[in-house]
């Protein structure tokens, strides 16, 4: 096999780069259904409407760990382009089940599911489906995307700095998505009055778009990158969770998505309970953030990851304390721009010096992300069980430091795959 510095890796780069908008898009999406889904759908959920609301998040990133290591799999088996046309193809499908839930609802409105206090319509279900189909599909592309960016050369960068500029097409995609679901999927109609039809045609567009962007990838050069993959003519000695910056890596991971996705997902939530005009206006501030941190972030060609990690989680911690202290959504939607770089600091030290482990890790590494199921859950009942989001957010805090503990103990190297 050629040198990595024998291919011209722009092409694949950009590729991947865009790649990662449409996931960071989809994903940010994804969340911002829960708000006016929960008014749509929830009516009859009862005491559990911010329980059953965070279900959506919940079936997305319940994906992750499932996922993540089929995803492992596929590229040790069918090199990163065979992985990624799968993973379009798993999205397609996903975005087709969104489609498929507007529908029966519209065309079915009394398929409704349970009784008494707590009623739930079978098009909910079909979009909780939807969500962890979804979830998969950008699993898998993770996969092929977080390794490639990290291990491309491309001349005048480092690893964290690719991983900075892929996460930043990542923010465009995570910043428009709110106004793509209020202003154009529920067209700008107030919270209360949103229409599940409304979702279909939108939903139909996209699944369309993925089909175009799989045949255009079906006929895009993607060379293999030497050193990261097992194609099984090798044997692996060791086990991937015997390299402790990586174990320690994904439980960073796991709180890292899971307090991002608290915010990022449940900060309109929290901003509807304050009575606050223009909900969606947080979360595109907290996305902002993360744009702007991660556009910074990919110019720091001369600052350590670990200390790029130190100094983004002790931030993050003081707005997070002094979001709980002043009871405002505002200072907690500035949290965003020190989230920013978060990931691949984290995806960086975990899979430093992992060598032809690199495709297993990655794929390991995705496990962490169930963190983003299993926090905001967690928050919504806690909501529910205490009437207010104020208190919740004592999870985002323990999250920030646990990541502080990974950057300045746990991310050192114990072992390496040499």
């Amino acid at each position: 096999m050629k040198k990595n510095t024998q291919h011209n890796y722009t092409g694949p780069f950009l590729a991947m780069v865009f790649l990662f908008l449409i996931v960071g898009f989809l994903t940010t999406a994804n969340t911002q259904f829960q708000g006016p889904l929960r008014e749509a759908f929830l009516s009859d959920a009862g005491s559990l409407k911010n329980t059953f609301a965070t279900l959506i998040t919940f079936s997305w990133f319940l994906a992750y760990p499932l996922s993540g290591p089929l995803g492992s799999r596929w590229v040790n088996s069918h090199g990163y382009k065979g992985t990624l046309l799968r993973g379009l193809m798993v999205m397609a499908a996903g975005l087709a089940l969104f489609f498929l839930s507007s529908w029966i609802t519209v065309r079915f409105p009394e398929a409704v599911i349970g009784s008494g206090a707590v009623r739930l319509h079978t098009g909910f279900l079909i979009f909780l489906l939807g969500s962890f189909v979804v979830g998969a599909s950008a699993t898998i592309l993770q996969v092929v995307i977080n390794p490639y960016l990290s291990a491309c050369h491309i001349k005048g960068t480092q690893s964290i700095q690719r991983l900075a500029i892929g996460g930043t097409a990542n923010s465009i995609g995570t910043t428009v998505a709110p106004y793509f679901v209020t202003g154009i999927v529920f067209g700008g109609v107030a919270v209360e009055d949103v229409s599940v039809d409304s979702i279909m045609v939108p939903f139909l567009a996209l699944t369309a778009v993925i089909l175009v962007l799989l045949a255009l990838m079906s006929r895009f050069t993607l060379p293999d990158i030497e050193g990261t993959r097992n194609d099984g003519s090798e044997k692996l000695e060791k086990s991937v969770w015997s390299f402790s910056h990586l174990a320690l890596g994904v439980i960073a991971i796991f709180f890292y998505v899971g307090v991002e996705v608290c915010i990022g997902g449940n900060i309109n939530l929290y901003a509807i309970e304050k009575g606050l005009a223009s909900p969606a206006l947080l979360a595109t501030v907290y996305w902002g953030g993360m744009l702007a941190g991660r556009s910074i972030g990919s110019s720091l060609s001369r600052i350590s990851p670990k200390t790029q990690l130190i100094i983004t989680t002790v931030a993050a911690s003081v707005l997070v304390c002094l979001a709980m202290i002043f009871d405002n959504p505002w200072i907690l939607a500035c949290v965003g721009l020190f989230h920013s770089i978060m990931w691949g600091a984290i995806f960086t030290l975990a899979t430093a010096r992992l060598g032809k482990y690199t495709s297993i890790a990655s794929g390991v590494f995705m496990i962490g992300v169930v963190g983003g199921a299993i926090l905001p859950l967690l928050q919504g009942m806690i909501a529910d069980m205490t009437g207010v989001w104020r208190g919740s957010w004592f999870i985002v805090l323990f999250g920030e430091l646990f990541m502080l503990a990974y950057a300045l103990w746990g991310s050192k190297i114990r072992q390496t795959a040499d």
